[in-house]
């Protein structure tokens, strides 16, 4: 899943899609260790995919605001920000 369709899912889609992508990765590490799959592309996959959705729901608890809203912002605002 991208990052722009996380970011709009809902608070309780967010949870949700979490675990379910938590219960999908770890059936395929068991799977992994039984060595019925070498699923290691798809264990990173899933991994950054859990790793995003926790990100959304803090910036959301902490009122952050994403970074896909602040590439519309002036380079001017960005520079004078870094210093």
């Amino acid at each position: 899943m991208e990052l722009a369709k996380i970011r709009t899912l809902s608070d309780e889609e967010l949870a949700h899609q979490e675990k379910a992508t938590s219960e999908q990765l770890f059936r395929l590490r068991f799977q992994v260790s039984l060595g019925q799959n070498d699923g290691v592309k798809k264990l990173r996959q899933l991994r950054k995919e859990i790793a995003q959705i926790k990100t959304v729901a803090r910036e959301r608890e902490l009122g952050i605001i994403g970074s896909a809203d602040h590439a519309s912002e002036p380079a001017e605002t960005k520079k004078g920000a870094a210093k």
